[in-house]
Protein backbone atom coordinates (compact mmCIF):
# COMPACT_ATOMS: atom_id res chain seq x y z
CA UNK A 1 0.00 0.00 0.00
CA UNK A 2 1.47 3.36 -1.29
CA UNK A 3 0.54 5.16 2.56
CA UNK A 4 3.24 2.39 3.97
CA UNK A 5 5.37 3.03 1.60
CA UNK A 6 5.26 6.85 2.12
CA UNK A 7 5.83 6.15 5.63
CA UNK A 8 8.94 4.34 4.55
CA UNK A 9 10.28 7.17 2.99
CA UNK A 10 9.24 9.87 5.11
CA UNK A 11 11.55 8.11 8.29
CA UNK A 12 14.72 7.52 5.95
CA UNK A 13 14.32 10.92 4.81
CA UNK A 14 15.67 11.96 8.81
CA UNK A 15 19.02 10.30 8.09
CA UNK A 16 19.14 11.20 4.34
CA UNK A 17 18.35 14.95 4.20
CA UNK A 18 20.06 15.64 7.47
CA UNK A 19 23.62 13.79 7.45
CA UNK A 20 24.14 13.01 3.58
CA UNK A 21 24.73 15.30 0.29
CA UNK A 22 23.85 14.03 -3.34
CA UNK A 23 21.54 13.26 -5.97
CA UNK A 24 19.16 10.96 -3.43
CA UNK A 25 19.15 14.30 -0.55
CA UNK A 26 17.90 16.34 -3.20
CA UNK A 27 15.13 13.64 -5.12
CA UNK A 28 14.21 12.55 -1.15
CA UNK A 29 13.84 16.37 -0.29
CA UNK A 30 11.80 17.00 -3.48
CA UNK A 31 9.30 13.84 -2.46
CA UNK A 32 9.15 15.27 1.29
CA UNK A 33 8.41 18.69 0.36
CA UNK A 34 6.38 19.04 -2.47
CA UNK A 35 4.63 15.73 -2.61
CA UNK A 36 3.72 13.62 0.55
CA UNK A 37 2.32 15.81 2.64
CA UNK A 38 -0.35 16.76 0.78
CA UNK A 39 -0.86 13.08 -0.79
CA UNK A 40 -1.46 11.82 2.61
CA UNK A 41 -3.53 14.64 3.80
CA UNK A 42 -5.70 14.12 0.52
CA UNK A 43 -5.88 10.27 1.40
CA UNK A 44 -7.41 10.68 4.85
CA UNK A 45 -9.77 13.10 3.45
CA UNK A 46 -11.15 11.40 0.41
CA UNK A 47 -10.09 7.59 1.32
CA UNK A 48 -12.70 6.34 -0.77
CA UNK A 49 -12.31 4.94 -4.15
CA UNK A 50 -13.68 7.44 -6.78
CA UNK A 51 -13.87 10.70 -4.56
CA UNK A 52 -10.94 12.09 -6.96
CA UNK A 53 -9.94 11.30 -9.98
CA UNK A 54 -5.96 10.52 -10.63
CA UNK A 55 -5.02 14.06 -11.86
CA UNK A 56 -6.90 15.85 -9.15
CA UNK A 57 -5.08 13.93 -6.47
CA UNK A 58 -2.12 14.42 -7.58
CA UNK A 59 -2.64 18.34 -8.65
CA UNK A 60 -3.96 18.79 -5.01
CA UNK A 61 -1.09 17.06 -3.45
CA UNK A 62 1.48 19.22 -4.64
CA UNK A 63 -0.59 22.42 -4.22
CA UNK A 64 -1.67 21.25 -0.34
CA UNK A 65 2.15 19.79 0.42
CA UNK A 66 3.17 23.53 -0.21
CA UNK A 67 0.38 25.05 2.04
CA UNK A 68 1.25 22.65 4.81
CA UNK A 69 5.46 22.98 4.63
CA UNK A 70 4.29 27.05 5.11
CA UNK A 71 2.12 26.00 7.86
CA UNK A 72 4.66 24.61 9.89
CA UNK A 73 8.00 26.76 9.02
CA UNK A 74 4.58 29.17 10.37
CA UNK A 75 3.89 27.90 13.51
CA UNK A 76 7.74 26.87 14.35
CA UNK A 77 8.62 30.67 13.66
CA UNK A 78 6.49 31.03 17.28
CA UNK A 79 8.78 28.64 19.09
CA UNK A 80 12.11 27.70 20.61
CA UNK A 81 12.86 25.68 17.47
CA UNK A 82 12.59 28.70 14.98
CA UNK A 83 12.74 27.79 11.45
CA UNK A 84 15.40 26.05 11.15
CA UNK A 85 16.36 22.66 9.07
CA UNK A 86 15.98 20.00 11.77
CA UNK A 87 12.79 21.05 13.07
CA UNK A 88 11.11 21.41 9.74
CA UNK A 89 12.46 18.32 8.69
CA UNK A 90 11.48 16.89 12.12
CA UNK A 91 7.75 17.80 12.23
CA UNK A 92 6.93 17.34 8.49
CA UNK A 93 7.99 13.64 9.41
CA UNK A 94 5.86 13.67 12.58
CA UNK A 95 2.62 15.09 10.65
CA UNK A 96 3.41 12.55 6.98
CA UNK A 97 3.30 9.62 9.66
CA UNK A 98 -0.16 10.73 11.81
CA UNK A 99 -1.69 11.71 8.65
CA UNK A 100 -1.03 7.87 7.06
CA UNK A 101 -2.20 6.41 10.00
CA UNK A 102 -5.79 8.14 10.20
CA UNK A 103 -5.86 7.15 6.55
CA UNK A 104 -5.26 3.84 6.89
CA UNK A 105 -7.53 3.71 9.76
CA UNK A 106 -10.49 5.79 7.41
CA UNK A 107 -9.82 3.26 4.87
CA UNK A 108 -10.16 0.17 6.80
CA UNK A 109 -13.61 1.28 8.02
CA UNK A 110 -14.63 1.38 4.49
CA UNK A 111 -16.04 -2.29 3.14
CA UNK A 112 -12.93 -3.92 0.28
CA UNK A 113 -14.62 -2.78 -2.78
CA UNK A 114 -15.07 0.70 -2.03
CA UNK A 115 -11.51 1.64 -0.40
CA UNK A 116 -8.89 3.54 -2.88
CA UNK A 117 -6.13 1.39 -4.05
CA UNK A 118 -3.46 2.90 -5.93
CA UNK A 119 -1.43 0.67 -8.32
CA UNK A 120 1.30 2.44 -10.54
CA UNK A 121 0.50 1.64 -14.23
CA UNK A 122 3.14 3.08 -17.19
CA UNK A 123 1.60 4.33 -19.99
CA UNK A 124 1.58 6.64 -22.65
CA UNK A 125 -1.04 9.20 -21.71
CA UNK A 126 -3.76 9.88 -24.23
CA UNK A 127 -4.10 13.99 -24.20
CA UNK A 128 -7.23 13.91 -26.66
CA UNK A 129 -9.34 11.24 -24.47
CA UNK A 130 -8.70 14.14 -21.29
CA UNK A 131 -11.27 16.61 -19.87
CA UNK A 132 -10.35 20.34 -19.69
CA UNK A 133 -9.96 20.10 -15.86
CA UNK A 134 -7.68 17.62 -16.33
CA UNK A 135 -5.63 18.92 -18.97
CA UNK A 136 -5.14 22.47 -17.20
CA UNK A 137 -4.65 20.45 -13.51
CA UNK A 138 -1.62 18.43 -15.53
CA UNK A 139 -0.04 21.72 -16.83
CA UNK A 140 -0.67 23.67 -13.87
CA UNK A 141 1.34 20.44 -11.98
CA UNK A 142 3.71 20.38 -14.66
CA UNK A 143 4.65 24.47 -14.43
CA UNK A 144 4.52 23.83 -10.31
CA UNK A 145 6.92 21.09 -10.39
CA UNK A 146 9.66 22.86 -13.00
CA UNK A 147 9.26 26.32 -10.83
CA UNK A 148 9.79 24.44 -7.61
CA UNK A 149 12.58 22.52 -8.97
CA UNK A 150 14.41 25.70 -10.63
CA UNK A 151 13.93 27.47 -7.33
CA UNK A 152 16.10 24.88 -5.45
CA UNK A 153 18.49 24.44 -8.17
CA UNK A 154 19.08 28.32 -7.59
CA UNK A 155 19.50 28.06 -3.83
CA UNK A 156 21.97 25.38 -4.34
CA UNK A 157 23.43 26.97 -7.14
CA UNK A 158 23.83 30.61 -5.21
CA UNK A 159 23.55 30.29 -1.91
CA UNK A 160 22.55 32.65 0.13
CA UNK A 161 25.22 35.05 2.19
CA UNK A 162 23.69 35.88 5.49
CA UNK A 163 23.77 38.87 7.10
CA UNK A 164 27.63 40.42 7.89
CA UNK A 165 27.64 41.68 11.33
CA UNK A 166 30.34 41.23 14.70
CA UNK A 167 29.39 40.46 18.12
CA UNK A 168 31.33 42.41 20.66
CA UNK A 169 30.70 41.88 24.60
CA UNK A 170 32.05 42.61 28.21
CA UNK A 171 31.33 40.19 30.77
CA UNK A 172 32.01 40.75 34.61
CA UNK A 173 34.28 38.59 37.00
CA UNK A 174 32.17 35.81 37.33
CA UNK A 175 31.72 35.33 33.49
CA UNK A 176 28.17 37.50 33.37
CA UNK A 177 26.50 40.52 32.43
CA UNK A 178 27.14 41.86 35.92
CA UNK A 179 29.52 42.39 38.92
CA UNK A 180 31.73 44.44 36.64
CA UNK A 181 34.22 46.61 38.72
CA UNK A 182 32.98 49.63 39.72
CA UNK A 183 35.32 51.23 42.79
CA UNK A 184 38.77 51.40 41.72
CA UNK A 185 41.84 53.37 43.14
CA UNK A 186 44.70 54.92 41.21
CA UNK A 187 46.77 51.92 40.00
CA UNK A 188 44.51 49.16 41.28
CA UNK A 189 44.08 46.44 38.45
CA UNK A 190 40.69 46.15 37.22
CA UNK A 191 39.27 43.01 35.41
CA UNK A 192 36.39 42.05 33.00
CA UNK A 193 35.84 39.30 29.87
CA UNK A 194 35.72 40.36 26.25
CA UNK A 195 34.82 38.87 23.61
CA UNK A 196 34.18 38.60 19.95
CA UNK A 197 32.47 36.65 17.17
CA UNK A 198 33.30 36.70 13.86
CA UNK A 199 29.97 36.98 11.77
CA UNK A 200 31.17 38.44 8.91
CA UNK A 201 31.28 35.87 6.14
CA UNK A 202 34.58 35.79 6.29
CA UNK A 203 37.98 36.21 7.77
CA UNK A 204 38.58 39.26 9.65
CA UNK A 205 41.24 41.32 11.96
CA UNK A 206 40.19 43.34 15.30
CA UNK A 207 41.91 45.39 17.81
CA UNK A 208 40.70 46.66 21.36
CA UNK A 209 41.07 50.26 22.47
CA UNK A 210 40.51 50.54 26.41
CA UNK A 211 40.20 54.16 27.72
CA UNK A 212 38.91 55.58 30.85
CA UNK A 213 37.66 59.08 30.21
CA UNK A 214 39.23 59.60 26.89
CA UNK A 215 42.78 58.42 28.05
CA UNK A 216 43.97 55.30 26.41
CA UNK A 217 45.22 52.90 29.00
CA UNK A 218 45.87 49.67 26.64
CA UNK A 219 45.61 48.07 22.70
CA UNK A 220 44.78 44.60 22.57
CA UNK A 221 45.65 43.22 19.01
CA UNK A 222 45.42 42.23 16.25
CA UNK A 223 43.08 39.09 16.52
CA UNK A 224 42.52 37.41 13.66
CA UNK A 225 39.52 35.41 13.23
CA UNK A 226 37.82 32.98 10.61
CA UNK A 227 33.91 33.19 9.98
CA UNK A 228 31.92 32.05 13.46
CA UNK A 229 35.04 31.80 15.16
CA UNK A 230 35.29 33.29 18.78
CA UNK A 231 37.52 35.11 21.26
CA UNK A 232 37.17 35.50 24.70
CA UNK A 233 39.61 36.33 27.33
CA UNK A 234 40.54 38.06 30.79
CA UNK A 235 41.59 41.59 30.01
CA UNK A 236 43.15 43.99 33.23
CA UNK A 237 42.82 47.47 32.29
CA UNK A 238 44.29 50.22 35.87
CA UNK A 239 43.11 53.70 36.09
CA UNK A 240 46.08 56.32 36.32
CA UNK A 241 44.71 58.87 37.40
CA UNK A 242 41.03 59.82 39.69
CA UNK A 243 37.63 60.16 37.88
CA UNK A 244 35.10 63.12 38.86
CA UNK A 245 33.44 62.72 41.80
CA UNK A 246 30.28 61.47 40.15
CA UNK A 247 32.59 59.05 38.01
CA UNK A 248 33.38 58.33 34.75
CA UNK A 249 33.45 55.46 31.98
CA UNK A 250 35.92 52.47 30.84
CA UNK A 251 35.74 52.43 27.11
CA UNK A 252 36.56 49.59 24.87
CA UNK A 253 36.29 50.00 21.51
CA UNK A 254 36.77 47.83 18.72
CA UNK A 255 38.24 48.46 15.42
CA UNK A 256 37.92 45.83 12.43
CA UNK A 257 40.81 46.13 9.89
CA UNK A 258 42.89 49.20 9.45
CA UNK A 259 39.57 51.09 10.00
CA UNK A 260 40.33 54.46 11.80
CA UNK A 261 36.80 54.71 13.64
CA UNK A 262 35.78 51.65 15.89
CA UNK A 263 32.86 49.59 14.78
CA UNK A 264 31.64 48.56 18.26
CA UNK A 265 31.93 50.42 21.77
CA UNK A 266 30.88 49.20 24.75
CA UNK A 267 31.24 51.15 28.04
CA UNK A 268 31.14 50.65 32.14
CA UNK A 269 30.39 53.05 34.61
CA UNK A 270 32.81 53.20 36.88
CA UNK A 271 35.09 55.48 40.21
CA UNK A 272 38.11 55.99 40.30
CA UNK A 273 39.85 57.42 43.74
CA UNK A 274 42.62 57.92 45.09
CA UNK A 275 45.17 55.50 46.68
CA UNK A 276 45.82 55.51 50.47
Amino acid sequence: MELVLISLLAILVVPVVLFTTGILRIVLGLLFLLFFPGYVLIAVLFPQKGSLGTIERLALSLGLSIAIVSLIGLVLNYTSWGIRLHPIVVSTVCFVLIASLTALYRRQRLPQEERLETRIRIRRPNWSQWSKMDRALTIVSIFSLVAAIGALVYIVATPRVGERFTQFYVLGSQGTAEDYPQKLVVGQQGEVTLGIVNQEHEDASYRIEVSIDGEKVQEIGPISLAHEEKWEEEVTFVPTKPTKPEGGKVRFQLYKGDGSEPCLDLSLGIKVGEAA
